[in-house]
């Protein structure tokens, strides 16, 4: 895989050197990801296995979990192995893996979470044509879609990772490989593959928060003819949806829409799209909504 490259092996920084906030760094993330894997597999296997959770909005939430799971699978381990290692070191090959993976999860969660927001917009805007429009078959293309997309979309990001040369310094200031900071170690001028990078992943984001933010502003002006009852369960619903969309697409927005250029700020940011809003979404998902909480009570308590 090594391709116009001397440099076999990259090191991490981690999210401090510090060595007095290594454990605690330690300690802290494996209980989130613990956490993260916990919740999103309850989820999952609530959704799996109950009969009442089969509407389209469950359907999706289904895979929004699993790709939660997946996204922060790609990326906390390491750094949880970082923080007691001694040295910290990930090889030129897994780097990129490690980049092609954090992206295809990422943009599939975008995808994801852009079904979700018109599944919400069908069933508060047009109630009548909901079973018709939303049926199992759509959602199945849906999702299907949202697998090629992301794939082109990490495809094109690990091509142009595999572009740069790295003939020099191979300290990666991050806790994670990712385009930004791998632009700044590349022996070449990088001011078109950054234009690249911010029309692939920064466009991504930007028109995909803009089609959310527009979306939601529909489903709320469409509530004024909703019963004060409808409206409250609509804006419950709308309500999650909306802070899983800020906790995710804010950050992202913020890393890749920028010129090439990283601050120390960027390695905290990150660690609310890859770490916060994986672990964050059950919670908000769950706390929510009473038919999801109503079918793990079924499901769990029946298991006990």
């Amino acid at each position: 895989m090594v391709m116009n490259s001397t440099v076999n092996e990259f090191i991490l920084f981690g999210l401090t050197q510090d060595p007095r906030k290594q454990k605690p760094i330690f300690g802290v993330f494996l209980i989130l990801y613990l956490a993260t894997l916990l919740g999103n597999f309850l989820i999952v296997v609530t959704i799996k296995r109950s009969r009442t959770l089969g509407s389209p909005m469950y359907f999706f939430l289904f895979y929004l979990s699993f790709t939660d799971a997946c996204l922060s699978t790609t990326i906390i381990p390491r750094l949880i192995v970082d923080a007691i290692s001694q040295r910290k070191t990930i090889s030129y090959n897994e780097c990129m893996t490690q980049v092609f993976s954090a992206h295809f999860f990422g943009c599939m969660e975008i995808f994801v979470l852009i079904v979700m927001a018109f599944d919400r917009y069908v069933a508060i805007c047009k109630p009548l044509r909901y079973t018709t429009i939303m049926n199992r078959h759509v959602c199945s293309v849906l999702v299907i879609l949202g697998w090629v997309g992301s794939c082109i979309h990490s495809s094109a990001q690990i091509v142009l990772a595999l572009r740069l040369p790295f003939c020099g310094p191979n300290v990666i200031d991050h806790y994670f490989c990712d385009l930004q900071p791998l632009l700044k170690l590349a022996c070449m001028d990088t001011y078109v593959i950054n234009l690249l990078v911010v029309s692939n992943s920064g466009a991504i984001c930007t028109v995909s928060f803009i089609i959310l933010l527009i979306s939601y502003v529909i489903i709320l002006y469409s509530l004024r003819n909703y019963s004060a009852e409808g409206r409250r369960k609509a804006l419950s619903t709308c309500t999650s949806h909306f802070i899983v969309v800020v906790l995710f697409f804010g950050p992202c927005i913020f890393i890749y829409t920028r010129p090439a250029t990283t601050f120390p700020v960027d390695k905290v940011v990150a660690v609310f799209y890859t770490i916060g809003a994986p672990l964050l979404n059950p919670l908000i998902y769950t706390l929510r909504n009473a038919e999801v909480k109503n079918a793990m009570k079924k499901l769990w308590c029946s298991k006990v």
